[in-house]
């Protein structure tokens, strides 16, 4: 998703586009957290996510999907792929 940056009186800002404000549930108002990654990236997310409750519902969606037979075993016997 490209966003334009934007003079906003003495600071610049980004408009986020409706449908990403839709799927975050972000809304006018609301507080966001903003940081900068290792290669210069810039990570936005709202206040309201919670690292501990993000990794229930991933351990969650992992046990729901069913283990398949390890790729690394077939290499080791010889598979190409």
């Amino acid at each position: 998703m490209d966003l334009q940056v934007a003079k906003w009186g003495n600071s610049l800002a980004l408009r986020l586009p409706a449908e990403y404000a839709r799927r975050t549930g972000i809304k006018a108002g609301d507080r966001v957290e903003a940081s900068l990654t290792p290669d210069g990236g810039l990570t936005i997310r709202p206040t309201t996510w919670n690292r501990k409750m993000f990794a229930r519902e991933l351990e969650t969606t992992r046990e729901a999907m069913k283990m398949g037979r390890s790729v690394i075993d077939e290499l080791r016997r010889g598979g190409r792929y």
